[in-house]
């Protein structure tokens, strides 16, 4: 289903939005890439929506990572609001005029009360909740958001963008691992408990999406590398 703006509703079941390969063939490519470094990342605590600046280190990063992207010659940056994202976006901006547009529905997972908290203090304090949640059961960490919830709100934002690239055009959206994580999950039309099986993104890494014949498709995965050609049988 389809409102006045254009923009695809997720399904209801978590499957894929409804219109979401209603315009395969025009060749777009969504690239989803992580911002740098926080300190918080190095002490291993959970940020969630907390906003945590980038380290030194970080913005280094993110200043490599753009000279790359940037040779991609996307044709819109959509960020979350978050610094460490913005941040992030911003290098790339720089080097390619764009302007970023930002959205907090490309915020990170809420947590609740996990948000600060080290991996190690989740697993003490929260080891069931923790343990329900790697099995790919719903859960609420810290009586926060759920995955699909994640989902839910980040997935139409990049559908929304993309619907307005050019043919063949390039969309780069700068956000949070576990929101890429699910949105990937949303687009690809993977059911939620499943969606624990997409391995996570390093600090500036990203994955890309690209329009196929049956809608979304991952070509690339934790890439820190520039996307190559597919030659092969499964092309």
């Amino acid at each position: 289903m389809t409102d006045g703006a254009g923009e695809d509703r997720p399904a209801a079941d978590g499957g894929p939005p409804s219109g979401a390969g209603k315009k395969a063939g025009r060749g777009r490519r969504v690239i989803l890439w992580r911002h740098g470094q926080t300190l918080w990342n190095v002490e291993r605590r959970f940020q969630g929506t907390t906003d945590v600046g980038l380290t030194e280190t970080g913005v280094g990063q993110a200043r490599r990572a753009a000279r790359l992207l940037a040779s991609l010659q996307p044709d819109a940056i959509v960020a979350s609001d978050l610094q460490r994202a913005a941040n992030t976006a911003g290098e790339l901006s720089a080097l390619t005029g764009l302007d970023v547009t930002y959205d907090e529905g490309l915020r990170e997972t809420y947590a609740g009360v996990w948000q600060g908290l080290t991996h190690e203090e989740i697993i003490a304090r929260h080891g069931d909740q923790y343990a329900a949640w790697k099995r790919g059961e719903p859960v609420r960490r810290g009586g926060g958001e759920l995955e699909t919830e994640v989902a839910d709100r980040a997935a139409p934002v990049v559908l929304r963008h993309a619907d307005k690239l050019p043919d063949d055009g390039t969309l780069v959206v700068v956000s949070h691992g576990g929101t890429i994580r699910t949105t990937i999950g949303r687009l690809l039309g993977l059911e939620s408990q499943h969606w624990e099986s997409l391995g996570g993104l390093s600090n500036c890494c990203w994955s890309v999406l690209g329009e196929g014949a049956r809608g979304w498709r991952l070509l690339e995965h934790n890439a820190g590398t520039l996307p190559e050609p597919v030659l092969g049988d499964d092309d």
